[in-house]
């Protein structure tokens, strides 16, 4: 009997610890755009783990200094397991709700991109070399970062284009100074649109900058220490995406000669560090980024880097 006291007691105080890490892990959770709440919860989130090492500690304090009995081991070892299957619980609830709103944004997103033939799956093969990108970075660099968010700026970092009008949208010739201009306001628009959503009020900057360059001449002309991080990512994904993706008016190039046009830009147009990164990611991994919705021919040339000057719709 009292084997089996211990062996509940000991089984259930590395539950108990390891229900401490998971919390952890949960309030890392809670921190991305679709989670993060108001100052508040964050208090009670805290306070939520005071009261688990609390339990800890009383749990630890009557193995050690009490003499507990069948019935005391029973219910300590049973609160353990209690905590466990809550926090698997809230786990897979919130899983499960950031894959549906994932799979809601993924739908408006081929609302807006249906208007216009030159985005064709754009959007996503952005988000996946986002991904990718991500994966590769050092924590230094990604510190500020949440990984989720960063998806759902990158998926939604032309969701201004809804606001265009389909006639500058669909225009096969060059863009009038005023059309270029309702061009560029696809970024303060796509803010427009999520300004009521106060959870993802940390995208909003990695949105309207992400055309902005390290040479201060992008669409708002900040200077490069001002650029979020956030934004800078999605710019060199967008890039990328651009110079290789089939568009109605020209043909992909190879990623070989995307990464020359890139290369070319560090520094000025993009973050030369996220560059530097993205030269060491393996070819056949950006590559399989390309949604299936994108008919790919890498072996075609197309125009080069497309920059804030050009007359090309495609930024």
């Amino acid at each position: 009997m009292q084997f089996l006291i211990i062996a509940m007691i000991v089984v259930g105080s590395v539950i108990m610890v390891t229900n401490i890490y998971r919390y952890r892990l949960f309030m890392k959770e809670m921190t991305d755009v679709l989670s993060g709440g108001s100052k508040n919860n964050l208090i009670w989130q805290w306070v939520g783990l005071f009261l688990l090492i609390f339990f800890l500690i009383g749990y630890l304090g009557i193995a050690f200094l009490g003499h507990p009995d069948l019935l005391m081991a029973g219910i300590l070892f049973g609160g353990s397991v209690f905590v466990a299957i809550i926090l698997t619980l809230m786990f897979r609830l919130i899983h499960t709700t950031k894959t549906r709103s994932m799979n809601v944004a993924e739908l408006l997103i081929s609302v807006v991109e249906a208007r216009d033939a030159n985005l064709n799956g754009h959007s996503r093969y952005v988000q996946n070399i986002v991904i990718c990108l991500y994966r590769h970075l050092p924590d230094a660099m990604t510190s500020d970062v949440n990984f989720v968010s960063l998806q759902f700026a990158a998926l939604l970092h032309d969701i201004g284009k809804m606001g265009i009008p389909e006639s500058i949208l669909d225009k096969p010739g060059r863009l009038s100074n005023e059309e270029w201009e309702a061009i560029r306001s696809h970024p303060k628009i796509g803010v427009q649109v999520l300004a009521s959503l106060e959870s993802f009020e940390t995208i909003r900057e990695w949105i309207l900058y992400h055309h902005e360059r390290m040479d201060g001449k992008g669409y708002y002309k900040m200077p490069k220490d001002q650029i979020p991080m956030g934004a800078r990512i999605i710019a060199v994904a967008d890039t990328y995406a651009t110079i290789t993706m089939k568009r109605p008016y020209h043909k992909p190039r190879t990623h070989e000669e995307a990464m020359t046009e890139i290369k070319n830009v560090a520094g000025t147009q993009l973050d030369a560090d996220l560059v530097r990164y993205l030269e060491k990611i393996p070819k056949e991994e950006l590559v399989a980024c390309a949604p299936e919705t994108i008919e790919m021919n890498l072996g075609i040339a197309v125009p080069a880097v497309i920059t804030e000057d050009t007359d090309e719709k495609t930024v």
